[in-house]
């Protein structure tokens, strides 16, 4: 079965702008490792300098666009969410919460009413 939607790197160029930036960031992330001695601010400004070097070898990318503009579309697609209210959030909140209470009580009654039949009246393991 073949999927159609499947979209692969197709030119040798953006392969290795792809790998070259995922090489930045694999960088910037053994840079802070490497200066364990240094100073927090060097070790942060490593990564990133890594992950900055990576997403802009990646924007310049055949792929790298195409995540971008998905990236944007989806950002977009957020804004057009309705939310539920403050109201109805704590309303949903609490439905879950009492039926998770109320699950629990009737297993812990299923698991004494099999632990009482097994054991006392089957077994007659009285305790």
């Amino acid at each position: 079965m073949s999927n159609q939607n499947i979209e692969t790197v197709s030119s040798g160029a953006d392969r290795f702008k792809v790998a070259l930036a995922v090489l930045a960031i694999f960088a910037g992330i053994v840079g802070y490792y490497m200066l364990a001695q240094q100073p927090a601010v060097v070790r942060l400004a490593s990564i990133l300098v890594g992950l900055i070097a990576g997403v802009a070898i990646g924007w310049f990318s055949g792929p790298g666009r195409r995540l971008f503009a998905f990236a944007q579309d989806a950002w977009a697609k957020t804004k057009r969410v309705v939310w539920p209210t403050r109201k109805e959030t704590w309303q949903m909140t609490l439905y879950v919460f009492a039926f998770v209470f109320v699950m629990a009580l009737f297993l812990w009654m299923v698991d004494k009413a099999l632990e009482w039949i097994l054991y006392d009246l089957i077994l007659g393991w009285k305790r």
